[in-house]
């Protein structure tokens, strides 16, 4: 029997919509309009098209939205003081800088990110916020893996209980992943490139999250009959050919419900943005009553 598929854009749409009405309440409560700063250097192609994308889903959401353009020269000096500017600016609630950075300023890209107040660090990447994730403190959170636990809660499938396991451990998704799913009661285990029988215990898993970026690595005799294939990998095969990490031809056979790519959790990404640029306003509102 085929897998459920769960198409992002579903609940992508329920996020957002969520978003809309969060930052209309709190406009009408307090004369603030939630703002969002995108900082780009260089002219990556790829990251205008996210750029651009992020600009679109603000205006349709009510969110006062700001790209901050930076030559391919720009020094690190430079980009530290415009997102000082931006830490100052009152418009701004929510700040993030587009990865990757040009290579001059590639080396620098944790000092970078580190800069940004941790209360406008609407991608959820700076160690305060880090922290407060691990100890299970209210905080902001990195998009994908906060997307793709928000669309377990709107698809109902149990997380309470479950046993997932997680294949990568990246700042970005795998760590903050296994805390999330850890709060929610699940018994997780993240594996990497030293586990060893890694099939043996993806195939106890109710949720496999795959995060790895190795086009089709999760196989069909990896994933336990019924489970929940999560497919956070992009990876580019051919100019205008996408895949995920999960051969998801096969392993739809046996999943019990899947994401694609691309449509997947991509489209969660961008949305969860919205809501943490949000969930920022508020609380940024709510602290200088």
């Amino acid at each position: 029997m085929a897998a459920r598929i769960l198409y992002g854009k579903d609940f992508a749409a329920k996020i957002k919509e969520d978003a809309r009405l969060e930052a209309e309440k709190i406009l009408k409560a307090t004369g603030v309009m939630p703002g969002l700063a995108v900082v780009i250097a260089g002219h990556d192609p790829a990251s205008e098209v996210y750029v651009r994308n992020k600009h679109k889903a603000c205006g349709e959401l009510g969110i006062f939205s700001l790209a901050v353009e930076l030559p391919e020269t720009a020094t690190k000096e430079e980009l530290l003081a415009r997102i000082d500017d931006l830490n100052r600016d009152d418009r701004i609630h929510g700040i993030l800088v587009q990865l990757p950075l040009p290579k001059g300023l590639a080396a620098a890209e944790s000092e970078i990110l580190n800069r940004i107040d941790p209360v406008k660090d609407v991608d959820g990447f700076h160690p305060v916020n880090v922290g407060r994730l691990s100890v299970g403190e209210a905080s902001l959170v990195p998009c994908t893996p906060a997307g793709c636990v928000r669309m377990l809660e709107l698809a109902e499938i149990p997380i309470d209980g479950a046993r997932a396991v997680i294949i990568g451990r990246s700042n970005i998704v795998g760590k903050p992943m296994m805390n999330l799913l850890l709060q929610r009661n699940a018994t997780v285990t993240v594996c990497h490139s030293h586990t060893k029988d890694l099939a043996a215990i993806t195939r106890e898993a109710d949720i496999l999250v795959a995060a790895v970026g190795k086009p089709g690595f999760v196989t069909a005799d990896m994933v336990k009959p019924g489970a929940t294939v999560i497919d956070v990998g992009i990876n580019r095969i051919a100019p205008k050919k996408l895949v995920g990490d999960v051969d998801f031809e096969a392993v739809s056979e046996v999943a019990g419900a899947i994401t694609p790519v691309p449509g997947g959790v991509g489209l969660l990404t961008i949305a969860m943005l919205m809501q943490n640029t949000v969930t920022a306003a508020r609380l940024q509102a709510g602290a200088k009553k």
